[in-house]
């Protein structure tokens, strides 16, 4: 069978949820017995997510193998299931960068290097090298782009090169509401088809997102000018659940359709079981990054997965402003607490006093990467009487570095390496809490991070849980070369990881943490 796609564009403006509607038709496919895989291009120019502002750009997403990704990566895995690697996404900056190497190369033969074919080209072998019988392709930003277009010419060759009956076009698209005149606006929707049908893509299918479901007459309006059979015209208002879009396609036979386009055989089914009922739990997540929920995108769908309500996102420098006497008052409003990553000094002070609060306080609490470095940081400046102690990240002066960037990393650095990323083995201990979690020895984790617990120096704050002594120190409960995690003993959840779990969430299967410290919730709430 010929290598089929399925093309997702957007139009009018972006944010409407193509990723959510490509990882939705994705999953509805494979559950219907058709081998899918996922590619998400970004026409931005940094070579991939990295160096991005969550405030800006959401949170960046880290594959097994070490890629920091867009957060549509995040979608897909959670949606489809399946681990992403590196090859599922493409930015223009890796294009333009293997091109002018390989024009640096020679490998070009003198020839003049032009956006068509050298760079379509590009484009189209690095689309055809992912292997899978249906490859979804979501092409991020909006039709009418300038930094998209490129991408757009090599999607509409590689159709007539593959074969036009291989190619689902999907475009999603925004339908606003005019409460003035009481009428739902189809002419933006009309002018973004146009602009995708002069670059010579034709689509097959339009999704129009709405805040409300919009009236037949708009539908048969746009399908009309857009030159698209009525019956793929789909319209998919805003849901109080992202996780109910798969099962709302099915429900209108999106599988039915696309089979029929490409020539598939299907078996009419999906099995798609995702949480419906959501605990009025209320957990504080204190952070820094407040531009948008998207920088902690995979935390709050981890919540989400396990059966919670959404976090309230509390500012760390907010709490820096505040005495101890008014934080502990804030938080006991609160069931839980988690500490999430980041990078950078502000708002850390606010943090280490929420870390204070929740354990001499019981309140059950999460610590996430730099989260359980500034539970580290806590527990040895008042329990281990370590004054000022802190990580050299923050205060490089600092008498007790307690958390620190080990020599093995900073020969990494020297090499041109940042960080520590993607999956590594992990041990758990056992006869330690997060063993009781997992129920089993031997983990693979994400990691992203440069500094971690300098346990050379400071063993003294540190047991194992198997250790005669372990009251007044934090157990070490997770190992790899370096401390994975901390615990403490006597509080109803104070655990600590220095690694990423919110990735491996998903959809069905949540991380077994996340779903624990919810239970923990849920538990000391008397809910069931």
């Amino acid at each position: 069978m010929a290598k089929k796609y399925i093309v997702v564009t957007g139009g009018v403006l972006s944010g409407i949820g193509k990723g959510i509607v490509s990882a939705s038709i994705g999953r509805v496919l494979k559950d219907c017995g058709i081998k899918v895989n996922s590619l998400k291009i970004d026409p931005y120019l940094n070579v991939d997510a990295g160096t991005m502002n969550p405030n800006q750009h959401g949170e960046v997403f880290v594959t097994d193998d070490g890629y920091e990704a867009d957060l549509d990566l995040g979608h897909y895995e959670r949606f489809l299931g399946i681990d992403m690697k590196r090859f599922n996404n493409i930015t223009a900056g890796q294009i333009f960068k293997s091109i002018i190497e390989k024009e640096r190369e020679g490998k070009y033969l003198g020839a003049t290097v032009q956006m068509v074919p050298h760079v379509t080209e590009e484009i189209k072998n690095r689309i055809k090298s992912i292997d899978t019988d249906l490859l979804m392709i979501e092409i991020g930003g909006t039709v009418g782009d300038i930094e998209g277009e490129i991408f757009l010419e090599a999607v509409r060759e590689l159709s007539l090169e593959e074969g036009i009956e291989n190619f689902f076009f999907v475009h999603v698209t925004f339908v606003p509401y005019l409460s003035v005149t009481n009428e739902f606006k189809t002419k933006p929707t009309q002018q973004s088809v146009q602009l995708l049908r002069k670059i010579g893509i034709h689509p097959n299918m339009l999704i129009i997102r709405t805040e409300k479901a919009i009236d037949s007459s708009s539908l048969d309006k746009i399908s009309l000018f857009a030159g698209v059979n009525r019956k793929y015209v789909i319209n998919l208002p805003d849901a109080d659940n992202v996780y109910e879009v798969p099962e709302k396609l099915y429900n209108l036979g999106i599988q039915k359709i696309i089979a029929e386009n490409l020539n598939l055989e299907i078996q009419n089914k999906l099995n798609w079981e995702y949480p419906k009922v959501f605990h009025p739990l209320k957990i504080a997540m204190i952070g820094k990054y407040l531009g948008t929920d998207d920088a902690y995108k995979s935390i709050i769908e981890s919540i989400f997965l396990s059966g919670a309500e959404k976090p309230d996102l509390i500012d760390s420098q907010q709490i820096e402003e505040l005495t101890e006497e008014e934080t502990k008052e804030l938080l006991s409003k609160y069931d839980g607490i988690i500490i999430p990553g980041g990078f950078g000094k502000r708002g850390i002070e606010g943090k280490i006093k929420a870390v204070k609060i929740a354990r001499e306080n019981k309140i059950p609490i999460f610590g996430i990467c730099l989260g359980m470095q500034i539970m580290v940081i806590e527990f040895a400046r008042h329990v281990g009487k370590l004054e000022n102690a802190n990580s050299s990240e923050f205060d490089p002066d600092t008498p007790y570095p307690v958390i620190d960037m080990m020599e093995e990393q900073k020969e990494i650095l020297k090499l041109g390496g940042t960080m520590r990323l993607g999956a590594q083995e992990t041990k758990i201990l056992k006869n330690s809490r997060l063993y009781d979690i997992y129920k089993t020895e031997t983990v693979f984790e994400r990691h992203r991070h440069r500094y971690e617990v300098n346990l050379e120096k400071f063993k003294e704050l540190f047991a194992y849980p198997d250790d005669e002594s372990i009251s007044n120190k934090l157990i070490i409960s997770a190992k790899s070369d370096f401390v994975e995690a901390v615990e403490i003993k006597d509080h109803p959840f104070f655990i600590g990881v220095q690694y990423h779990p919110e990735l491996k969430s998903k959809v069905g299967k949540p991380h077994p943490i996340f779903k624990a410290f919810v239970e923990k919730l849920k538990e000391l709430k008397g809910l069931k």
